[in-house]
């Protein structure tokens, strides 16, 4: 079953960071496309590698 998660974008400075609030990731770029896409890359590469107790725990499931 798919999960939906939220992202938060904000912009820094001259840039924008993105957060993931559920798994505690985030990440920035120029843009806020860059920042989006670069926060989805973040998170595939999270659960591509991350434990299934590590993601459960970051879930809170």
């Amino acid at each position: 079953m798919a999960r939906q998660l939220t992202a938060f974008i904000e912009r820094v400075g001259d840039g924008y960071v993105a957060l993931c609030p559920e798994l505690d990731i985030a990440s920035q770029g120029n843009t806020i496309a860059e920042s989006k896409e670069n926060l989805k890359k973040e998170l595939e590469s999270f659960l591509e590698t991350a434990s299934v107790d590590e993601i459960k725990f970051r879930l809170r499931d």
